[in-house]
């Protein structure tokens, strides 16, 4: 926790640095695999635990609602983003966690709903949550693309998913807010490609 030994703004100059060292294509490569889904009409499903299932909340409810403008919301044959958070089913994860242990709570949602060609985004700061690793295992032997966001070494996960965006850093705070800044680069360039109808960039 590097906030215990870096005054404020030591840490925010650390967050800084941290942010720079991110590989931008990664975070392109994410934009690129959901906006593939979407024009596949696939679902996107997001899972993680603790802040990474906060940031998988936030993540999918940007998605969802900013990928549609003012002017698209009466109109019924505007497309939409097909986009579920995992995390979010508080009864349903419970029930798994309790009767069947809580390595299983985001495989077996993805049992009653995923389809092949679909994407999961796994988001998980160490890379090796049992859980997280369980269900990128089933997506990846039932035609799902996957997808994972790490920090520290990577961990497991980040060999398992077939493609990342990886935060090499061993505070976990700084992961998951770093995550979560190439999330909302994601979700403003999901919205130029789908809300705003794929409006070219200024040069």
């Amino acid at each position: 926790m590097l906030g215990t030994t870096l005054d404020p703004r030591a840490f925010l100059d650390r967050m800084a640095q941290e942010l720079a060292r991110i590989d931008p294509r990664e975070v392109q490569a994410l934009s690129d695999a959901v906006y593939d889904c979407y024009q596949r009409d696939h679902f996107v499903f997001v899972i993680g635990n603790g802040g990474s299932g906060s940031n998988a909340s936030h993540f999918c409810e940007d998605v969802g609602k900013q990928c549609v403008t003012r002017a698209d919301y009466e109109d019924e044959s505007k497309k939409r983003v097909r986009i579920l958070s995992l995390t979010d089913n508080t009864p349903y994860i419970l029930a798994w966690g309790n009767d069947e242990g809580f390595d299983r709570v985001f495989v077996e949602q993805l049992k009653n709903l995923a389809s092949p060609g679909d994407l999961l985004v796994a988001i998980s700061g160490s890379g090796n949550s049992p859980n997280v690793l369980r269900a990128v295992d089933w997506a990846n032997r039932h035609g799902l693309n996957t997808f994972g966001c790490t920090g520290f070494g990577g961990g497991k996960l980040r060999q398992l998913a077939k493609q990342s965006l990886h935060v090499a850093l061993d505070d976990m705070g700084i992961v998951e807010t770093l995550h979560l800044a190439a999330f909302h680069w994601v979700v403003d360039d999901l919205h130029r490609r789908i809300g705003l109808n794929d409006r070219p960039r200024p040069a």
